[in-house]
């Protein structure tokens, strides 16, 4: 399978996925659904089960869309199908902080990641989110972690095209996600003729990292279930 989006997989949902006896390929780029459809064929995987998360997410809704020959199965963790006025606003000030040139404080950047990515009972344990922040701060000073989700490529509308999709998808939400709020996974799903939604509690936009066990728990059922 190709899992599509931040590099955050490593840590917690490719181990669990290889131990329960899958091949798992992560991507962070390309940032284009046809680009993905010709990786596919090219690695000679396909068609094969799909995963994205935010940006990624929704640049896997694309494929589906466009490219349903390539995917058997997909997860959409963290998504959207339409645009979203607080989402949108985020993304356009992300991309003018990052022309402007200016560079913060790593110790300010963790700081941010906390405040935007973290659940409210995460950020309320001080040896917890002290761990969260020396992460975000490191990351921050080695360049590994940008200020904000990723702006993408602008995606628009894409709630009607979801109505032709004919594979099983499942869509996850995280309780606390003030980056993409879960009602809009709802949405997703909803338009989806196979789909379903799954939320994750106790958990904000990082929920892949903040709650590992119940999102692979979700991930190793949905995959288990027979394909018709």
């Amino acid at each position: 399978m190709l899992l599509v989006g931040r590099s955050l997989w490593q840590p917690h949902q490719v181990p669990a996925l290889v131990r329960a006896g899958y091949e798992a390929i992560t991507l962070d780029g390309p940032e284009r659904a046809d680009e993905i459809a010709s990786l596919v064929g090219e690695l000679g995987i396909g068609p094969c089960r799909l995963v994205g998360f935010s940006a990624g997410a929704r640049l896997v809704q694309e494929v589906l869309a466009r490219h349903p020959e390539v995917c058997t199965q997909a997860v959409l963790l963290a998504t959207r199908g339409r645009p979203d006025p607080v989402g949108d606003a985020m993304l356009a000030a992300e991309r003018a902080f990052r022309a402007s040139g200016v560079e913060l404080p790593p110790e300010y950047q963790a700081f941010l990641q906390a405040a935007l990515h973290l659940a409210p009972g995460t950020r309320q344990q001080p040896e917890l989110v002290l761990d969260w922040l020396d992460l975000f701060e490191a990351a921050a000073r080695s360049g590994s972690a940008p200020l904000a989700p990723d702006p993408g490529t602008g995606f628009g509308d894409q709630l009607a095209a979801l109505a032709g999709v004919s594979v099983p998808v499942l869509v996850v939400g995280f309780q606390h996600d003030t980056v993409v709020r879960p009602q809009l996974g709802r949405e997703v799903a909803a338009a989806l003729p196979r789909g379903r939604y799954a939320e994750i509690e106790g958990c904000g936009h990082y929920g892949a990292l903040e709650q590992p066990a119940a999102l692979n728990g979700a991930l190793l059922e949905f995959f288990g279930e027979p394909q018709r």
